[in-house]
């Protein structure tokens, strides 16, 4: 079973991973299921109902899940869980955190102390993000 690092008052803990045949694809998905959604989805209006949407990398190389998460914060305004699920690697796993991403899932194979001492690895950002969409520019406060 693969193990679950989600976000909770502002920390990356481990927690159980709920197993992924609970999930619907969008053809057979209904309003307030959970959803799983593969990178290569468009987003659809209809899937900011989901109770939760699990995104499925298919590949570490893969960035469009990141795109696709960015689009149903932003774009959808969707605000419930947002999982990552397959080739997740934690190379990635503060920029899936930074594009919107609450829960993520990674293989047995997978150092989970590595992947949780990733999840933040800087201060302050300069640049805006779905967690935080104001720029350095705009947070700092600049004497005349």
């Amino acid at each position: 079973m693969p193990n679950l690092i989600k976000l909770q008052t502002n920390d990356w803990v481990l927690q159980d991973a709920d197993p992924i045949s609970t999930w619907q694809t969008p053809q057979d998905w209904t309003a307030g299921q959970p959803l799983v959604l593969t990178g290569a989805a468009e987003p659809e209006l209809q899937y900011a109902q989901a109770s939760a949407i699990a995104i499925e990398f298919s590949a570490f190389t893969d960035g469009r899940g990141l795109s696709l998460a960015v689009l149903l914060r932003t774009r959808l305004g969707y605000s419930g869980e947002l999982r990552a699920i397959g080739g997740v690697h934690e190379d990635v796993l503060h920029y899936m955190a930074r594009c919107g991403f609450d829960a993520i899932e990674l293989a047995d194979d997978r150092d989970i102390n590595v992947a949780l001492s990733v999840m933040t690895p800087y201060s302050g950002l300069y640049q805006s993000s779905v967690t935080n969409p104001d720029p350095a520019f705009r947070r700092v406060h600049r004497g005349a």
